[in-house]
């Protein structure tokens, strides 16, 4: 997954100097005595603070994250390898803020020639002020025809856009909302999952893993599956194998994992502005 991690050949040129007048205090990073211990909890930051710490990072990438090493969790647009991007965890565990910050960062970072980004959500009320952003496509209700004819249309335009530089995110919060919209929208769906990140659309799906079983026929499409708290782990196992992963020892509302490297890799969400 070289497209998706703590990648240090394309961030640690831009890292270089923050590390040297930036090194971790205490209180940011206390340090591990040994390889297996927990690392320890911060207190969340806001995105703006920590975007500021990062400094520029790479062209065409999108911040997901801090790892506890310091080092960022990008995502590189212009490499399809990762695929449209599950993700999992309990209720609460801060799947919808976590898609919120990518969407908040996407302005801080890109102009909205650069990157666009549009929601389908059965709760629009919880992206309520995300529409003023500069780079947003619209927050359209999962249960009404707008959110239907956005995915078409960015279907339409991933089929016709050889010649297009910018890219499109399409955040959907909450996968079984899908499930009730009509069959050719599902199928535009499916070819956006399977097709989208090579014709410059990536996808970002969350799901609730107790809510999983309907949803099992979709989760072949997502190559990639980042998980925050879950303390129920068989829940997790039916998605993906998940061993030392430990899912319920994540702090709800700020961890995540993904799998990098045939290790796990922890990393913290900042809070949005």
């Amino acid at each position: 997954m070289n497209s998706l991690k703590r990648n240090y050949e394309s961030a640690l040129a831009a890292l270089e100097e923050l590390t040297r007048e930036l090194a971790p205090t205490d209180d940011d990073f206390a340090q591990r005595d040994e390889a297996d211990r927990t690392p320890p909890r911060l207190a969340a930051k806001p995105l703006s603070k920590v975007l500021n710490e990062f400094g520029t990072l790479p062209d065409g990438t999108l911040f997901l994250g801090a790892a506890y090493d310091g080092l960022p969790i990008l995502l590189n647009l212009n490499d399809p390898t990762p695929g449209p991007i599950l993700v999992a965890g309990d209720q609460g565990s801060g799947k919808t803020d976590l898609l919120k910050m990518i969407a908040q960062g996407i302005e801080k970072i890109h102009t909205p020639n650069e990157v666009q980004f549009g929601v389908v959500s059965s709760k629009p009320q919880e992206w309520r002020g995300i529409e003023d952003n500069d780079n947003c496509m619209g927050i359209f209700p999962s249960y009404k025809d707008e959110a239907s004819d956005f995915i078409r249309s960015l279907s339409d335009w991933a089929h016709d856009n050889r010649h297009e530089s910018r890219f499109a995110l399409l955040l959907i919060d909450e996968l079984e909302s899908v499930l009730n919209m009509d069959d050719d929208v599902q199928q535009s769906l499916r070819w956006l999952l399977l097709r989208g990140p090579n014709r410059r659309v990536w996808t970002f799906v969350t799901l609730d893993v107790a809510r999983r079983e309907r949803l099992l026929p979709w989760l072949d499409a997502f190559r990639t599956r980042l998980f925050g708290s879950v303390k129920n782990l068989s829940s997790a196992k039916a998605i993906v194998p998940t061993h030392g992963a430990d899912l319920h020892l994540l702090e709800a509302g700020k961890d995540f994992v993904l799998y990098e490297n045939r290790q796990w890799v922890k990393f913290w969400v900042p809070s949005v502005d």
